[in-house]
């Protein structure tokens, strides 16, 4: 009797909400309060002082430190860096994903092989594929310019990563490459959500593919559109590895952006506080980005 009462009592303790719930949110808790919550406050509190590798005093120094990343041209130079590959990125991925994602709600023969092609950059850790298009790109041993050589188009390498501009394309090209199918599986979960009366009333107007594409299921995916620009744009923000691996910020900083010279400035030049008040720029522009496109998201949700 006595313990099917204590067998009674601990079905009773797990199935109460107020044990159940904080007992199941408490890893995801610990796990952002040390992965995230500890690290941000870190980095606020190395921007307001003027900590080093070398000396590890705290000393509060205000916003001198924020005033002296303001007067750096690279800092200035890598903020603007962070918005066109933010930019010009995303606008490439909504147009590819778009296609992709009709694709891959297409049904034809070989579709497996299609949508595991489409997924492979996703799948590829971004280090790894950044070394490959390292190697894809190379001023000397370049397929590409390979390719282009043998079709008489160029005489000489391009020299793909050590031109400004082209640099710059090229970065903007492996950002997008990569999340581009991220993007394409967001979309294709909003055209299958699409009801298929939606569909055949807009055929049945006498609407064609590009009208019907226009007018009826970019409207009703906008929402879903929104959710991967705002994937993409945080992933593009935040990323350093294809800026890392492929330039290094370079030439004369021309594809510098925050999360790379934050690196570079902060841990391989060893002025933590700089360092950490170049990342904290990072936060609030990511915030009022999230909230706007969450924003119109929503309201295109209720129209």
């Amino acid at each position: 009797m006595a313990t099917a009462v204590a067998a009674r009592r601990r079905r009773d303790w797990f199935d109460n909400e107020r044990v159940l719930a904080p007992l199941l949110l408490s890893p995801a808790v610990i796990y952002i309060i040390a992965l995230v919550g500890f690290p941000f406050v870190l980095a606020i509190m190395f921007a307001f002082s003027d900590v080093t590798t070398g000396n590890a005093d705290l000393e509060w120094v205000g916003f001198r430190t924020f005033g002296r990343i303001l007067d750096d041209p690279v800092f200035l130079r890598s903020l603007w860096n962070t918005f066109i590959f933010a930019l010009i990125a995303n606008a490439v991925v909504v147009v590819v994903a778009n296609v992709l994602a009709r694709v891959l709600t297409a049904d034809f023969k070989g579709k497996w092989l299609i949508r595991f092609l489409i997924l492979l950059p996703w799948t590829t850790p971004i280090s790894l594929a950044t070394i490959t298009w390292l190697w894809t790109l190379d001023s000397i041993f370049s397929p590409i310019d390979w390719v282009l050589r043998n079709l008489g188009l160029i005489d000489t390498n391009v020299y793909w990563l050590g031109r400004p501009v082209l640099a710059m394309g090229s970065v903007i090209a492996v950002h997008a490459w990569r999340i581009i199918p991220l993007a394409a599986v967001i979309m294709m979960a909003g055209l299958t959500a699409i009801p298929t009366e939606i569909k055949d009333a807009a055929e049945v107007d006498g609407a064609r593919f590009w009208r019907k594409h226009f007018e009826v299921t970019i409207p009703l995916m906008a929402p879903i559109i929104a959710v991967a620009v705002l994937f993409g744009f945080v992933l593009t923000v935040t990323d350093m590895s294809v800026v890392y691996v492929l330039t290094r910020g370079g030439p004369t900083h021309s594809t510098q952006v925050l999360a790379t010279w934050a690196f570079f400035k902060g841990i391989e030049g060893g002025a933590l506080a700089q360092g950490a008040a170049i990342a904290l720029f990072l936060f609030p522009v990511l915030v009022a980005v999230a909230a706007l496109i969450l924003r119109m998201a929503r309201r295109w949700e209720l129209h």
